[in-house]
C-alpha cells in the first residue's frame, strides 16, 4: 500500500508522510508504520476483510487489556475499505527493538528484569476472562492435540522416542479437567516482547489470541523464549507469579509442552518447510530439558535459578 492510497481511504492519516511496510513475522496480515507531520508512529495492520469480525474482536479485547495497565499498543481505530478488500485496525506503535534481538545482549541480571515484567503484564491479560459460551477447556485442548496428533502420524517424520511423549499425556491428561478458561495471548515470547535501552517496552501482537487455561500461555517459553534468554524466561515466571510458583504449575507447563511438540512438527512441515530442520533441532532440544518427560521441571530452570536468586 502506498502512501497516497492510505491518505484516499483512511481519513486517520490523512496528515500521514511517510509509511513503511514491516515484514516480520509469519501472520498473513499486513503491517505498517506510519508516521504523521508531528513523527509520531502509528501500527496500521490490514486484514483479508472476511477476517473483519475476528479482528474486531481483537481490537475490542486490546482496549479491555489496555484497561488492566498492560504496556501493551493504544487501541485508535477500526476499519474497512471495501473497494480494497481489506479490514484495518489502527494502534499506538511501541518504540524499540525485539527482545529476541537484543537480550543476548544485556546482563543475565537485565534479562531477568526484564522477564520479570513481561511477566506481570501477562498475569494481567490473563485475568480477563473468557466467554461464557466457550467450551470446556480439557475438550478444547485435547480435541486439538489429536488432531495434530493424527496428523503427526502420517506426515513423514518420526520423532526419536514419540511413543514416551504420547505416554506422558495419556498418564497427566487427567489434570487438565477443571483448569480455568480466560484470555490468552497464545503468542508471548521474546519475538512479541519490545525492549529499549535495556527495558522492557511492552507487549505486541495479539492476533493469536485463544482462550484457556492461562498456563498454557507459558509454552512458547519453553519454544522460542528459553533458547533466546534463560534469564528472562525465570524472570517471566518468577514475574508471573511474584516468586510464589504454584505446585501444579510445572506438572500442567510439562502436560502442554508435551502436546505441542506434535503441533509444531506438522505446523512447520505445511507451513514453513525450509526451517523444519531448525524447528525439529529446537524440539529435541525442549525433549532433553524434560528428558522426554522423566521430569516436569525443565533442567534449564533448575540450572539457572542461582543466576537470579539475588536479582528483585
Amino acid at each position: 500500500m502506498d502512501l497516497e492510497t492510505l491518505k484516499n481511504n483512511v481519513s486517520f492519516f490523512k496528515t500521514a508522510n511517510h509509511i513503511k511496510r514491516l515484514t516480520k513475522g509469519f501472520s498473513p496480515d499486513h503491517k505498517y508504520i506510519v508516521s504523521d507531520q508531528n513523527g509520531i508512529k502509528y501500527l496500521f495492520r490490514t486484514a483479508d476483510l472476511e477476517h473483519f469480525e475476528r479482528k474486531k474482536l481483537e481490537f475490542e479485547i486490546m482496549k479491555d487489556i489496555e484497561k488492566l495497565r498492560v504496556r501493551s499498543p493504544k487501541t485508535y481505530e477500526i476499519g474497512k475499505i471495501k473497494d480494497l478488500g481489506i479490514c484495518y485496525y489502527i494502534l499506538s506503535y511501541i518504540e524499540g527493538e525485539d527482545a529476541r534481538d537484543k537480550l543476548p545482549e544485556y546482563s543475565a541480571e537485565i534479562q531477568y528484569k526484564i522477564g520479570l515484567e513481561a511477566g506481570r503484564d501477562l498475569a494481567k491479560m490473563n485475568t480477563y476472562p473468557a466467554p461464557s459460551l466457550i467450551l470446556e477447556w480439557s475438550e478444547h485442548i485435547y480435541k486439538k492435540y489429536n488432531r495434530y496428533l493424527e496428523a503427526y502420524k502420517t506426515c513423514g517424520i518420526k520423532l526419536r522416542n514419540d511413543e514416551k511423549i504420547i505416554h506422558f499425556i495419556e498418564e497427566n491428561k487427567h489434570y487438565l479437567m477443571g483448569r480455568p478458561n480466560c484470555f490468552q495471548h497464545d503468542d508471548f515470547h521474546v519475538g512479541n516482547i519490545i525492549v529499549i535501552d535495556e527495558n522492557y517496552a511492552g507487549v505486541i501482537d495479539f492476533n493469536r489470541f485463544d482462550w484457556g487455561d492461562p498456563i498454557f500461555d507459558f509454552v512458547k517459553v519453553a519454544l522460542f523464549s528459553r533458547e533466546i534468554s534463560i534469564p528472562f524466561s525465570i524472570g517471566q515466571i518468577n514475574g508471573y507469579y511474584e516468586g510464589e510458583i504454584p505446585e501444579n504449575f510445572w506438572r500442567l507447563y510439562s502436560i502442554y509442552v508435551a502436546m505441542s511438540i506434535f503441533a509444531c512438527v506438522v505446523w512447520s512441515k505445511d507451513y514453513t518447510p525450509e526451517l523444519l530442520d531448525e524447528m525439529l533441532n529446537r524440539l529435541y532440544m525442549v525433549l532433553e530439558d524434560h528428558r522426554y518427560f522423566e521430569y516436569t521441571e525443565p533442567q534449564w530452570f533448575k540450572d539457572g535459578i542461582g543466576i537470579t536468586q539475588e536479582v528483585q
